[in-house]
This record gives C-alpha cells, sequence and structure tokens, in this order.
C-alpha cells in the first residue's frame, strides 16, 4: 500500500496539500475508493480511503489505525565521509530502506568535495527529500532526519551513540564482537573515497570509538555504509 508521511496526526478527514496531492493524482494515477497509509512518525501507521481527489486536491477519510512495526529496535546514525558526485544520495536511498535513524556527512581530509554554505543547504534539502521518499516507498515508520554537512570533529564530539563503530580498511575488531541486540544505538564511521587518515581514527579512538573490519576485501564508500548497517540490522534482530 503506498504510503505517505505527513506532519499532523490524522484526524477523520483529511485534507492533503497540493504537492502530495498531485503526487496521488497524477505520479500515482489514484482513483477514488483506492486506500494508502499515512503516517505522522508518532508510531502508528493510519489506513486511509480517498474520497475526492483532482490535480490540485484530495480528501481523504480515516479508517483505521495501526501500530507500525517497521522500525527497529537499534538506533544507527551514520556519518558519512562527503564523497564525490551523487554518491550520497544512494547512500541515503538505501540506507534509508535498511532502517537507519540519521545521516550526517563528514568533512575529513581526504574529502575532495567541499560545497560552500549555500550549495551546502541546497543538497541538504534534496537528501532530505530522497530520505523522505524512500521512507515511503520502504513503509519505514519515521523519516531519518539528514543532518548539515560538518567537520568530523565537530561530529565526533556530539555523538552520544552508545557504541561508536569506525570502519577502517586498516583491520580492526569483528563486528559480530560488538554488536548484540541489547545495544540501543549506534553511530558509525564511515571514510570517503581514499578512507581515513591515521590521526582521523586516533581521534574517534579517544572519544570513544572502537575499530572495526568490515572484511578483507576493500569496499566502496558508497558500498560500506549499507553493508555496515545490513550488518548491524542482522546482529540485532532487526532484519
Amino acid at each position: 500500500m503506498q504510503k505517505l508521511f505527513v506532519d499532523f496526526t490524522p484526524e477523520e478527514i483529511i485534507e492533503l496539500d497540493e504537492e502530495q496531492s498531485r503526487h496521488i493524482a497524477k505520479s500515482l494515477r489514484m482513483r477514488v475508493g483506492d486506500m494508502l497509509m499515512l503516517s505522522c512518525g508518532d508510531g502508528s501507521d493510519y489506513g486511509c480511503m480517498i474520497e475526492e481527489i483532482n490535480a490540485a486536491h484530495v480528501v481523504l477519510k480515516r479508517c483505521y489505525k495501526q501500530a507500525n512495526n517497521s522500525e527497529p529496535g537499534v538506533r544507527v546514525h551514520i556519518y558519512q565521509g562527503v564523497p564525490k558526485g551523487d554518491k550520497l544520495e544512494d547512500v541515503i536511498q538505501k540506507c534509508t530502506e535498511l532502517g537507519m535513524a540519521e545521516l550526517t556527512p563528514v568533512l575529513t581530509h581526504r574529502s575532495v568535495s567541499r560545497p560552500d554554505g549555500k550549495a551546502a543547504m541546497k543538497k541538504q534539502a534534496r537528501y532530505q527529500k530522497i530520505a523522505l521518499e524512500a521512507a515511503q516507498q520502504s513503509g519505514r515508520g519515521i523519516v531519518p532526519e539528514i543532518h548539515p554537512m560538518c567537520e568530523l570533529s565537530q561530529a565526533v564530539k556530539n555523538d552520544g551513540a552508545e557504541l561508536k563503530i569506525l570502519f577502517y580498511e586498516g583491520g580492526g575488531q569483528a563486528l559480530k564482537d560488538l554488536v548484540n541486540k541489547d545495544v540501543r544505538s549506534i553511530s558509525v564511521y564511515i571514510g570517503p573515497e581514499g578512507g581515513f587518515e591515521e590521526s582521523e581514527v586516533e581521534l574517534i579512538r579517544q572519544c570513544g570509538g572502537v575499530v572495526a573490519t568490515l572484511g578483507p576485501r576493500i569496499l566502496r564508500t558508497q558500498t560500506a555504509p549499507t553493508a555496515a548497517l545490513t550488518a548491524i540490522m542482522v546482529l540485532t534482530d532487526n532484519m
């Protein structure tokens, strides 16, 4: 069933805004009597039926409410070294589908892409839209938050996760020895093309981070977060 996120608790009768109405009418080609699911991030899903529809206006009737069971029991925050091109868009889309809660793009010594303030704000808005669309497609109960880009040192300083894991091509502990189903919050640090410098690895260690490995093969920067997140979800019984 098609899912939409809204910023209000659905009442008995719901009127959607013009953008959502256009999406339902034009892109999805839905009709009167069709069902769709609304979510406002409160842990519940609301089954609704279309009562009126045109290109600019959709009216829904709330039919039932049910608990959302798609959210994992572990909250994963991915700190992704800013990659070149549009690779970060793929990371956000796939990791949203896999269950991440938050993502922060971080600037490291080896980050080639360094957009200025205006460009960074424009990119963040696009990244948040990608997360929204992926959350709707995959039936998530929340839309992951995409934070503003920041320096690695600032990210580590503000990281309050129960378990901080840096994935490093130079080797480290096996993930299965670090993660179990009792862990409730995990932060994951992934380097850009070229990986982390040793000084950055040491910085994260000093802030309570643990160095881990994803195996003997070197993964691309856009592959590593999806591999790490999948493994975490399996080890915490959330897959």
